[in-house]
């Protein structure tokens, strides 16, 4: 092998590990509080992707003052907004809402590792 065909190689090699690297998995925690009276569901909506946690046409159950840290695995660099309800009441909402149908302003966090700070809703 040339000295040319080589570098190449090395080339492109560097470049397929930067590239898989760059959309790899990695994790990250959502810290969620229900300050509201009633029960409420979350989900959490990837805004890079058509994906939901925890999917499956599930969502995360909070009792009312329950706090959970909602895990997930997510790819490294994405966006994920969190859409959550009171239990039985849609129209009541905080962040993208049920459905990811809704904006919202400081709702969504990038898949960095860690955790998020704890997101309290309330009334």
């Amino acid at each position: 092998m040339s000295f040319i065909s080589a570098r190449r190689l090395a080339v492109a090699v560097s470049l397929a590990v930067l590239f898989a690297s760059a959309a790899h998995a990695g994790d990250v925690t959502f810290a969620i509080k229900n300050g509201h009276p009633n029960a409420m569901r979350v989900e959490l909506y990837s805004q890079d992707r058509d994906y939901v946690w925890p999917g499956d046409g599930k969502d995360f159950y909070l009792d009312d003052g329950e706090t959970k840290s909602l895990p997930i695995s997510c790819n490294e660099g994405e966006s994920i907004c969190y859409g959550a309800w009171v239990d039985g009441d849609e129209g009541t909402y905080w962040g993208v809402g049920p459905g990811n149908k809704e904006k919202c302003e400081d709702c969504c966090y990038t898949c960095s590792g860690g955790e998020t700070e704890e997101i309290n809703l309330v009334p």
